[in-house]
Parts: C-alpha cells; structure tokens; sequence
C-alpha cells in the first residue's frame, strides 16, 4: 500500500476542493509525544501544524490541564507552556480520518466540514486507548475504564462519597484511586490482577528510575487505608439498572464487594489504525521505526504509544527525535537517542509484570456481550476461527467505533489480528463523504461507488 492509496480509490485531482496550503511538518495527536515533536521541529523554523479532536492540547493523560492547573504535574505544566511558546499551530478539534486523495496529503474534519491537508513530513502521534477485556455485568452503567472515569470527573462528573472499586493492571490504577479519593470518593479496594511475584520483580526495576519510585510513594501517601490486593481481579459485575457489587476473586478466595462505580482497565492499545492505513509496517502490536523514528514509509514518522505502549516519558523522548529528524536536525534527534533507549527498558520492565493473566479468559459466558456496538455475544463467535469469520457471520466489529473495543479484547482472547483497515477511519457524516466524492471525481458521467463498508 502507497500513502493515500487507500483514501477513496478516486483520481488524484481535485478541481474545486478544500486543499489547505502544504505544511512542512504535520502532527496527528497533540499529547505528549505530539507536543514534543512539535516543540522540537519548531526550532528549526518549519511551519509545523498540529491535528487533534480535543478541544486543547495534552491528549488523554494530561486531559483539561490547558490551563496549568494545580492538579498539574510540573512536568505537564512545563511541556504545555514550551508548547503555547514553540510557535507551532494547533488545530483543535480536527479529527484526522483519512489519506488525502492525493499523494502525501490529509483528510482532516472539523466543524467546518472536510478539508484536504498536504505535507511534506507527517509525524504520527495517535496515542493509544484502554483495553478493555469482556466479563459478565461488565456492559452494565456505571462500568467505567480507569482512565475514562478519570476523564469524566475532569469533566464534571461527581465522584463524591461513592463507593468505588478500582481494578485491572498497571501503575494507573493508583494514579486513578488517588485521583478520585482526593475528590471525595469511597474506594474501597484497587485489585491487581498481577501477581505479587510479578510486582516485586518490577519494584526491583524501578530502582533504575528514582523518578518513579518518587511517583510511587506520592501515590502511596495518598492511598493510605485502601487495600491493594494484587493477584486479584473482577469475576463479575451485578446490579438491576447499574452496577451494584462486584465479584473479586485472589487465588481460590471469592467475595462480593459493594460499589457505586467500577473503574476497570487491563493497560492500553496503541491507536495503529491512521498508520496502517498509510502503509507503515506493523509488527505486533506496534509500528516498525528505526532510530530516527521514521516508519517503512517515506517521510512518515511515528512517535508514542503507536511504537509500543510505554508511558509519558518515553513518549516524550520518542517526540522530541521524531520532531528533530523531521526538521533535518540530526545531530540533535541522535543526542536523544539514550534517553529514549532508558525509557524504552522501563517499557519493558511495565509489559512483563502487568501482562493480562490468562486466567482472564475463562471470564465470558456464553452470553457475555463482546461487541458492544452490534450486541455480538461470546457465544456466538465463540467456535469462529478467525476476525473475518466473526464479522462475517456474527457482524463483531462492524458498528460505529469499527473494532476498537471488541478488537483487542479478541486479540487476547483469540489471538486474533486486525486484517484490514479501511477510511474513513472514524465515523463521518454523509454529506462529508459525499462532498469528497464529488470533488475527487474526473469521472463526470460515472455513478457513485459503492462504499466500502462490507468486511471484505
């Protein structure tokens, strides 16, 4: 596949369309890696623009922090003011969906419609979203990811004196627990489905980072009083209209904990949809880079959570190469190189202790909803062999947020890969598609194509 191939099989003129001025470096995705991409090729005078669909830069981890406020990091608070200084442009709420229809080109959404967006460097800083593994009660309301109840009470959502339990995998359940007592929240207990074993390993690793084990005993300050069960995980979620308790298990002891709210995440998915679609090679779960982080695609470089999940820091370190790289000032993305390589050991250190445990699978029932869009159950893509088999029979994977929750949790339980991905990457409007349709057309008498919507 060739950048644009996949945009709308159309011709490569444009006679009329919305096409923007070409930029020198363009950005998808204004969080960390983003950022520091765009602060690094901004000093080298390019004129860099900036892609994202929220309405402020800081993409999910440093959400609503626009403002610097008290909540902030002072890692936050610095990397979003050498932002605001950098002179690079953000376009907020524009929302990638696509190759452009000509070579080296976006097609970008906002309010004002769909616009054609060349460059001649694109910087891919996607990010990555929770995943989320499927058990019985787990479609029920007030079944949040950890990271999006987080999320909500930024936005406004009350937390106070609800019970909550926090649980699934990683060091962000104890930034979320702390977040949410902090604003009045009952959590009763933070289950760590990973094993104590597994945990002393990687408290072993962090003494090469002092700058964690500080962020460790921060959290842990604040998380006094709250049991912290690791080898433990949700069974189930009950309740009649919303979540009312939840069924823990450690080992062979089982118990039923009460709760307004569950906050459930088994780590993160890096976001490869926009680079697969413009042909990067994806190797597992990640895309191939070298070490000036360009993709297998020229002029193409990825950045953060779409190399490998791997935290803010390495996100960071990852940007400010990709950024330097692309705005030709190489000796200076070669300096960041060793930086990079000790975040990218923590990486490691992260992946190997909270890996899902297999026990996990066993959780869907046979009528446990796996595809929340098209209400596909596990049962009936139970005995399918493949991702294609199930969205060809069953429809899994085939509603509006196309695979993005169902796919990974099928990756874990199946093994299953993604096998296709096709634009618009995310749900447009009709009018949009078919304003570019008409304007990429040099078929004047031709009817319309037929979309591509079916599986295969």
């Amino acid at each position: 596949m060739t950048p644009g191939s996949s945009a709308a099989s159309a011709s490569s003129t444009l006679e009329g369309a919305n096409i923007e001025a070409r930029v020198d470096i363009a950005i998808v995705g204004a969080g960390p890696a983003g950022m520091a991409a765009a602060c690094s090729a901004a000093t080298a005078g390019s004129n860099v623009v900036v892609f994202d669909d929220n309405p402020s830069a800081g993409g999910q981890i440093w959400r609503g922090l626009g403002g610097e406020s008290s909540e902030a990091s002072e890692s936050a608070r610095r990397w979003l003011r050498r932002f605001r200084r950098s002179g690079a442009s953000l376009q907020a709420g524009s929302r990638v969906i696509g190759c452009g229809p000509m070579p080296k080109s976006l097609l970008v959404e906002s309010q004002e419609g769909v616009r054609v967006v060349p460059y001649r460097r694109l910087i891919l800083a996607t990010g990555a979203r929770e995943l989320f593994l499927p058990f019985p009660g787990w479609t029920l309301p007030n079944v949040f990811g950890v990271g999006g109840i987080q999320a909500l009470a930024k936005s406004g959502l009350s937390v106070e004196t609800k019970r909550v339990v926090v649980a699934g995998t990683g060091p962000l359940l104890l930034a979320v627990a702390a977040y949410l007592r902090t604003h009045g929240a009952q959590v009763s207990v933070i289950a760590e489905q990973a094993s104590f074993g597994a945990l002393a390993w990687f408290s072993r690793h962090l003494l090469r980072f002092p700058s964690k084990i500080s962020e460790a005993v921060q959290l842990q300050s604040k998380l006094f009083g709250i049991p912290y069960c690791c080898g433990t995980w949700v069974e189930s979620a009950s309740g009649d209209r919303r979540v009312e308790s939840v069924t823990i298990r450690q080992g062979q002891h089982r118990w039923i904990e009460p709760c307004d709210y569950l906050a459930i995440g088994y780590g993160f998915h890096s976001n490869l949809e926009l680079p697969a679609l413009f042909g990067c090679e994806i190797r597992r779960t990640a895309v191939i880079v070298d070490g000036l982080q360009r993709s297998t695609v020229e002029d193409v470089y990825c950045a953060g959570e779409p190399t490998g999940i791997g935290g803010v820091d390495l996100a960071l370190a990852e940007g400010e190469i990709a950024g330097y790289a692309a705005a030709g000032l190489l000796d200076k993305a070669v300096a960041m190189q060793p930086a990079r390589e000790r975040w990218r050991r923590f990486a490691v250190a992260l992946e190997g202790a909270f890996a899902p445990r297999p026990e996990l699978r066993s959780l869907p029932q046979a009528d446990t909803i796996v595809c929340r869009c098209e209400d596909v159950s596990w049962g009936r893509i139970q005995a399918k062999t493949s991702w294609r088999s199930a969205k060809l029979h069953a429809r899994c994977g085939m509603g509006p947020c196309q695979g993005r929750i169902c796919g990974p949790a099928l990756e874990f339980l199946k093994g299953w890969g993604s096998e296709s991905v096709r634009p618009p990457i995310f749900p447009t409007t009709v009018g949009n598609l078919t304003e570019l349709e008409m304007r990429s057309s040099t078929d004047r008498g031709a009817g319309p194509r037929q979309a591509a919507h079916d599986p295969e």
